[in-house]
């Protein structure tokens, strides 16, 4: 039994499609469904219910694909306990929001270079909705968002959280800290209407029983940076985004006594029976924001941190 069609009808089983299994594998849709039809003969079995439009797997297809996850396991170990060790060349699809892409996703990717060398990238970047529907329809291997996936062999694992920060321009912005009446009365900018940071910004206010002044909707990190440096208003971004770009930006943290809630970032993945590649790209992700996060909890008791700090927290 040739496994790579094995393989083929577990993810058109996976996924529920032979068009979406086809760009997962990198095939044409005629090469798959000859891989299925070949498998169905040696079988001697119809494996997928073809009567109607609607996705279907038969009796038969549903007993295999049970059968076939064990084989593509089975021989995952097998090329783990024969093999020779050397990197295969992998393809894997990612897809991350902006704010993952701004903070730590590309010095992830240099980590992950050294540790998967035989790692092809395709890199995704868009919004929470529409990560999530990828995921779930299989045209991404892993997405980085806001809000965890919910479908049939996709698994979710929260990690860090973002802290979240009000950002302005130094030369318009002087006072050392701001209250959140203050702000209100300013120009504000957040993510695109409905996203998490978006609905969480209007909820403070109403918590305070303010009205901001205005709220403008920016669905980029980079279109809110330059608004800010022009002096159109005050940015509400990730705390490690406003690190990465306070290199060639320029951008001031404005203090507050008010906490701003943390921005959640999960990882959606579907396991693939055949490879431990997606599991372990995942432990680095976590383990990478994790450690990035830790720093910045633990800095301010250094004896060199700025007083301002020592005194109050600052939003995020």
């Amino acid at each position: 039994m040739n496994l790579r069609f094995v393989e083929a009808f577990y993810w058109v089983a996976a996924l529920k499609s032979i068009s979406r299994a086809a760009d997962k594998l990198f095939l044409t849709q005629s090469a798959m469904s000859s891989r299925i039809a070949t498998l169905e003969e040696e079988l001697g079995v119809l494996l997928l219910d073809r009567r109607d439009k609607q996705f279907k797997l038969t009796v038969a297809g549903q007993r295999f694909l049970v059968l076939a996850q064990k084989l593509l396991e089975l021989q995952r170990d097998v090329k783990a306990e024969m093999g020779a060790g050397a990197p295969l060349a992998v393809s894997m699809r990612i897809g991350a929001i902006e704010s993952v892409l701004h903070s730590w996703l590309i010095p992830w990717l240099e980590v992950l270079r050294t540790e998967q060398p035989g790692l092809e990238l395709e890199l995704t970047v868009e919004t929470t909705p529409i990560l999530t529907e990828q995921i779930q329809r299989g045209t991404l291997d892993l997405v980085f968002a806001v809000m965890p996936a919910s479908a049939s062999g996709v698994r979710n694992h929260a990690l860090a959280p973002m802290g979240m920060a009000f950002v302005g321009h130094p030369s318009l912005h002087t006072r050392r800290r701001y209250g959140l009446d203050e702000l209100a009365a300013m120009e504000l900018l957040t993510f695109q209407r409905g996203s998490h940071p978006h609905v969480a910004l209007l909820d403070l206010f109403k918590q305070h029983r303010l009205e901001p002044k205005r709220v403008h909707a920016i669905s980029s990190i980079s279109a809110m940076v330059q608004l800010v440096q022009g002096g159109f208003g005050v940015a509400l971004l990730p705390r490690a985004a406003v690190q990465r770009l306070a290199g060639f930006a320029n951008l001031k943290v404005l203090a507050s006594d008010v906490a701003l809630q943390a921005l959640p970032i999960h990882a959606s993945y579907r396991t693939d029976p055949g490879s431990r590649l997606v599991e372990s790209v995942v432990k680095s992700a976590v383990e990478f924001a994790g450690t990035l996060a830790r720093p910045r909890a633990t800095a301010r008791t250094k004896p060199s941190a700025a007083p301002v700090r020592r005194k109050a927290p600052v939003l995020g």
